[in-house]
């Protein structure tokens, strides 16, 4: 199983239980270095995560399967990239953070 630290919406019961067809009860979490921001999507507002070394997000942790991920990776969408991150706590959890988008010359 694969330990993912989650912010924003996959926090939300509902969206896990469309996602992954079950709800995952989360362990409280906080990850420093990043802060809490918004992005819009097809006119939407969704939160991202950027890198922020004063900053922390609270969040939680949860277990997940290869195939999961699969379906969360699909879920994010291109505007995020899953990074592995060390939290607060020791544990070591992917993130879904900003994607940054680098302009080679």
């Amino acid at each position: 199983m694969n330990k993912l630290f989650i912010y924003g919406t996959l926090i939300d019961p509902e969206i896990q239980k469309s996602i992954l067809g079950r709800i995952i009860n989360g362990i409280p979490n906080i990850l420093e270095g990043y802060e809490k921001s918004e992005i819009e999507i097809d006119n939407k507002k969704y939160p991202i995560i950027i890198p922020n070394k004063n900053k922390t997000v609270n969040g939680f942790v949860i277990e997940i399967s290869d195939d999961e991920f699969k379906k969360i990776d699909e879920y994010e969408g291109i505007e995020y990239k899953r990074i592995e991150v060390v939290l607060k706590s020791g544990m070591l959890a992917w993130a879904y953070v900003k994607y940054l988008y680098v302009r080679k010359s």
